[in-house]
């Protein structure tokens, strides 16, 4: 009897332990089979639009030193959602990413979620929403390691550090399997500094640092708002946490709602649009991924990354206005 009921509470363990252990086999990033890659068409008179909107804003700053190598922009407009229309300047240009990257991370872990290779639970969720609500750097390093199943320690030897680093680009291979280049999304970010492994994945003097391009960067926001990325469902609890309020609370002057393409609305004191976006800001750069629609019906992405004035906030709003009032005008 007493073996009888031994096999069966290990019966029952097993069944309860066996989805985790399914979770954990095969927990690659996997683009739906349905997915292709947009198509991607440049124009002439967008063009016109972002390199004027970028080179008077140069110009307005001239007495900032603000420099042509110090900013790039890329710009999408998704009028038609099935065409991705798009201008950019130094738009494959990389950049150290700040918390832009955290709109990569949220993207591959509602991709597993979707695939069931991660389960939802109510710290996965307060994590996920801390990373993009109010861009916690604490929260973002607990969900590259849900993503990736590594996590920060001491550092290893070079065949140990290998098999622990081929983990950790997880999300590369992902955007790499569906054409995305020149885009490096597999550290951490911090509010101080990488120690352990993580400093040796980094390559102590920064040789694998995160690296995005505006270009990448505004594709991706692209995908997200068309839903290409993934379900309705999922896609729409991704743009409810990028979903911001230019007139609504503000934390300070420098937060996601009013510190970046959001001041443009202010300043103009245009209320009748809607703003989603992913802002990063370090004590070198200065970067907003946003996706705009008007009143009067335009729907674009623009991305704006700025480096050397971290401080400088009428850089990218700027640059937005005047990328609005030449869409107005086509």
């Amino acid at each position: 009897m007493v073996r009888l009921f031994v096999a069966m509470l290990l019966g029952s363990l097993l069944c309860v332990l066996a989805p985790a252990q399914k979770l954990s086999k095969n927990n690659e990033v996997i683009a739906p089979k349905s997915y292709q890659a947009p198509v991607i068409t440049n124009s002439t008179d967008l063009q016109a639009i972002l390199k004027k909107a970028v080179h008077d804003t140069l110009s307005a700053n001239a007495a900032k030193n603000l420099k042509p190598e110090e900013v790039a922009a890329t710009l999408i407009d998704l009028r038609d959602p099935a065409k991705f229309v798009m201008a950019e300047v130094r738009g494959e240009e990389r950049i150290y990413s700040a918390s832009v990257v955290k709109m990569y991370y949220m993207a591959a872990l509602e991709r597993q979620l979707e695939d069931g290779k991660i389960l939802m639970s109510p710290e996965l969720q307060r994590g996920l929403r801390d990373m993009i609500v109010d861009s916690s750097n604490e929260a973002t390093q607990y969900i590259l390691d849900v993503i990736t199943g590594t996590s920060s320690g001491a550092e290893l030897p070079q065949k140990e550090f290998d098999a622990w680093q081929y983990k950790r680009n997880r999300v590369n291979r992902w955007f790499s399997s569906m054409g995305y280049t020149n885009i490096n999304v597999n550290q951490k970010t911090f509010c101080e500094d990488a120690y352990g492994i993580e400093q040796q994945s980094r390559g102590y003097k920064g040789q694998n640092r995160n690296m995005l391009t505006t270009n990448a960067t505004a594709r991706l926001l692209a995908e997200i708002v068309t839903g290409r990325m993934n379900t309705p469902e999922r896609t729409s609890a991704m743009m409810d946490l990028m979903k911001r309020d230019p007139f609504g609370k503000a934390v300070d002057g420098d937060d996601q709602n009013n510190g970046f393409t959001g001041k443009l609305f202010i300043d103009r004191d245009i209320r009748d649009v809607k703003l989603w976006s992913k802002a990063g800001w370090t004590s070198k750069t200065r970067h907003d991924a946003a996706y705009v629609e008007t009143a009067d019906g335009l729907k674009f992405v623009l991305v704006i990354f700025t480096e050397n004035h971290a401080n400088e906030r009428e850089i990218i709003p700027g640059i937005a206005g005047k990328v609005l009032d030449g869409l107005k005008k086509k």
